[in-house]
């Protein structure tokens, strides 16, 4: 009796909930959609509401609604609880990898797989594609020291504070007469030196190779949030060799456009995922950052990495790495491949090395440049630039 009152209760709160998520959304895409009609650029704005966050358990509360998301559906209720959210979220349900009936719980649910060919990955060798479906909120070029991922207009973090890498993630100067041609977003500085180029190291001293820098190459981003009704899995974007995995253990704030126009280093605070590694041009880095109910993130790679665990009070955990073996090869992953999976909406962010200017020498030049706009809505598997000339 008492298994058969908790299961449809849950059932009932969870179809609740998702009326009360369902208005919101309402709510926030008619705000945005005038906002757009405008022509408006929002901009860092932090109130009230924000500082009540910070004072809310959202780990605890993200923890509650895995529970919550974990309980086994009745069959007959599944079809029913599946459909509410789906037309709540616009999830594309004939795209569903199985029956709605074979996911036995909304959190199965969320981080269902795609039926075959839903998601072509781009062939082009020289391109990057999108690791997850999504919006991209930002993206361009880390030319100079002093240069920032911007998270909205008025407000930025570095990558360093995001990658989590003081030592092995430094800017070095060197002259390069490309350097005066550049131009960035998200300026926040200029350097003293006009004439530069910027270069990377790889994602740690211990597995730093001879051949990482290199004055044609420049630093990338791009940022992309997934909504709470879009496919999510993350994929790799590259061919590519992942050396690091480095996990925050951070704060769980929405990462929606309000929670993004309000809280300070929203990305650098939240719980995180940091893979780094080496692709054809030099360094990648994927950053899969959580959000309230969204804490846990599965890492295909690594089943046995738990997040958003519980942790004393006011007590911060310094990240935690680790070494993929071989040592100095890591783990190979193709484009394409499933990486990890989000419960309900978040955030990837990429920063990678890629060509940037011709070659010194009058050979044959490569460059990198984007072809996705701001706002756009983008699929896994599709490119989000081009090496363009590479021989």
């Amino acid at each position: 009796m008492g298994n058969s009152f908790l299961i449809p209760g849950a059932t009932v709160a969870t179809i609740v909930m998702l009326g009360l998520l369902h208005a919101r959304r309402l709510y926030d895409d008619k705000k945005m959609e005038e906002a757009r009609e405008k022509g408006v650029d929002l901009e860092f704005s932090p109130d009230v509401k924000a500082a009540f966050l910070r004072l809310l358990p959202l780990r605890t509360i993200s923890r509650l609604w895995g529970l919550l998301t974990s309980t086994e559906i009745p069959i007959p209720f599944r079809s029913l609880v599946y459909k509410s959210w789906a037309r709540a979220f616009h999830t594309n349900l004939e795209e569903v990898g199985l029956p709605l009936e074979e996911y036995a719980s909304l959190q199965e649910f969320f981080i269902h797989s795609l039926k075959e060919g839903s998601r072509p990955i781009d062939p082009d060798p020289n391109c990057l594609v999108s690791p997850v479906d999504g919006i991209i909120l930002r993206f361009g070029e880390l030319q100079e020291p002093g240069d920032m991922i911007e998270q909205v207009k008025g407000f930025s973090y570095s990558a360093s504070s995001l990658l989590g890498t003081n030592l092995s993630f430094p800017l070095l100067a060197a002259d390069d007469e490309y350097g005066k041609h550049n131009t960035a977003e998200n300026r926040q500085s200029a350097s003293p030196e006009k004439n530069s180029w910027w270069r990377i190291s790889l994602a740690s001293p211990r597995v730093r190779g001879p051949d990482v820098l290199s004055p044609v190459k420049g630093i990338f981003y791009c940022v992309i949030y997934l909504k709470p009704g879009y496919y999510h899995r993350v994929h790799s974007p590259v061919d590519w060799n992942v050396l690091l995995r480095r996990h925050f253990s951070g704060n769980l704030f929405p990462l929606n456009e309000r929670a993004t126009r309000t809280i300070r280093n929203l990305h650098v605070e939240n719980e995180r995922v940091v893979l780094e590694g080496q692709w054809l041009e030099g360094f990648m880095a994927l950053v899969a950052i959580g959000a309230t109910n969204v804490g846990s993130v599965k890492l295909f790679i690594e089943p046995e990495l738990k997040t958003n665990r519980p942790r004393k009070l006011l007590h911060t955990e310094p990240p935690t790495d680790r070494f993929y073996e071989p040592k100095g090869t890591g783990l190979l992953l193709k484009k394409g491949d499933e990486v990890a999976a989000f419960r309900m909406g978040s955030t990837v962010v990429l920063i990678f090395q890629a060509a940037r200017s011709r070659s010194e020498d009058g050979g044959a030049s490569s460059e990198f440049r984007f072809c996705i706009n701001r706002g756009e809505r983008i699929r896994v598997g599709q490119a989000i630039g081009r090496l363009h000339g590479s021989s």
